[in-house]
């Protein structure tokens, strides 16, 4: 859809001081989110932004984008650092296309995920034999736009990919993903083969059966038949307009949905976790932490995939995208496996990196450091009794002895300082009276 804005510009010369003057510029309109109940409704200032921007990537919505299995895109490589290393690829390869709004955001998820080898924006489904960007974005041609994800299946499972999914969208809304209205913004999952497809409704099932939403789980699950590829503006574009992008999922109401549900639920489902652990150990937990093997294996059948994942396959979680990495609350990090204490708040800094890090821990032998080799150089990882936290790195903080105890979220649980005398961790309060 276009639009039109009157922009003021101030022509600052010889002759023009102080003139203003006015251009009339045509701008997407499906760029500029929509206000919702949901969606804080956007300045005028930051609609002349956006239209301003939107001109530079005009030339490109006449570009008709013939459909392709693939062929001739470069591979893209995953940007963010996964503990400063990117895991061996493995050769083998699967391929998934997921739906979940403007493909702009769903792109940056996956692209940025362990284990993806490339994530391309385009338009799955519907009816005509062509599809692009202003052609999909009226909403009459059975399109949704999607990203086609190719992964290596030993670097990335299906199921985690799917966490990664859920974790960015709103499954519950029928009508688009939150400003982006219309069809084409609805989500779904398109599989590639049987095997998706039973992990999908699986998936689907077991985020239904947490009750965090009101409603049933919209998300369709759909055979895979066609695909387009998008016109290049769109490729990587939260990396070629990265402030635009920020702005945009920032005014849309995705950044603070996502932030508010998913953070919350992990939390929770952590907390969750731990307490079924304590309910069953009790006398254990609270003890001296000692455990036999036999007892370890027993009490990891206790966590949820991804936990298990980080703790007994030494995995890594995304980064900004987990429950602790941004929590600023004063208390302790226990060992979600054997409750415990291992990290405290007062030690704890923003590294930049996305996941939780520590320059120290809370007791010197709170933790055991080996000598990591299994990425084809040589680290030093970080692990509990129970199993893998992370790595330690020297470039922590400099005036508290330089080293970064960077730990995944799923291997810990938060325990705030105003419950830690209810659950047994009161000895450990004099951190906080330092």
């Amino acid at each position: 859809m276009r639009g039109i804005v009157v922009v003021p510009l101030i022509f600052i010369a010889a002759l023009f001081v102080g003139t203003a003057t006015y251009v009339v510029v045509t701008y997407d309109r499906t760029s500029i989110p929509a206000p919702s109940l949901n969606t804080p409704a956007l300045t005028t200032q930051q609609v002349q932004e956006i239209a301003v921007q939107d001109t530079e990537y005009e030339a490109y919505d006449a570009v008709a984008v013939q459909q392709s299995d693939g062929a001739g895109i470069a591979e893209q490589k995953p940007t963010a650092a996964f503990e400063d290393v990117v895991p061996a690829d493995s050769g083998k390869r699967d391929m998934i296309t997921l739906a979940g709004g403007c493909f702009w955001c769903t792109e940056s998820y996956l692209q940025e995920t362990e284990g993806v080898i490339a994530a391309i924006s385009g338009y799955a489904g519907g009816e005509r034999d062509t599809a692009t960007y202003m052609q999909v974005a009226n909403g009459d041609t059975g399109h949704r736009e999607a990203v086609r994800v190719t992964y290596d299946p030993e670097r990335v499972s299906t199921e985690e990919l799917l966490d990664v999914y859920w974790s960015h969208i709103d499954p519950s809304d029928s009508g688009g993903q939150f400003a982006d209205r219309g069809f084409q913004y609805t989500s779904a999952i398109y599989y590639h083969n049987e095997e998706q497809r039973r992990i999908a409704v699986d998936s689907k099932g077991r985020l239904n059966a947490t009750g965090l939403f009101e409603t049933e789980i919209y998300t369709r699950i759909e055979p895979y038949t066609t695909f387009f590829v998008a016109e290049d503006y769109h490729q990587d574009y939260y990396k070629k307009a990265s402030d635009h992008y920020e702005r945009y999922k920032k005014a849309s109401g995705r950044a603070g949905f996502v932030e508010e549900t998913w953070a919350k639920d992990a939390a929770v489902q952590f907390l969750n976790q731990i307490e079924t652990m304590t309910d069953n150990n009790a006398s254990q937990a609270r003890g001296e932490y000692e455990y036999t093997d036999e007892e370890i294996e027993e009490l990891l059948k206790n966590l949820d995939p991804l936990a298990y994942h980080v703790v007994a396959e030494n995995g890594t979680e995304s980064p900004f995208n987990n429950a602790y990495w941004d929590n600023k609350a004063d208390g302790i990090y226990v060992d979600v496996v054997t409750g415990k204490p291992l990290f405290s708040s007062t030690h704890k800094y923003d590294s930049g990196t996305g996941w939780p890090s520590f320059w120290r821990t809370i007791e010197d032998d709170s933790v055991t450091l080996h000598e990591d080799n299994s990425l084809s150089m040589t680290r030093t990882e970080v692990r509990s009794e129970a199993g893998h936290l992370g790595h330690v790195f020297d470039d922590g903080p400099e005036d508290e002895g330089g080293r970064r105890f960077c730990t995944n979220s799923a291997s810990l649980l938060f325990v705030p300082k105003e419950e830690m005398e209810e659950k047994g961790y009161g000895e450990y309060l004099y951190l906080f009276s330092e």
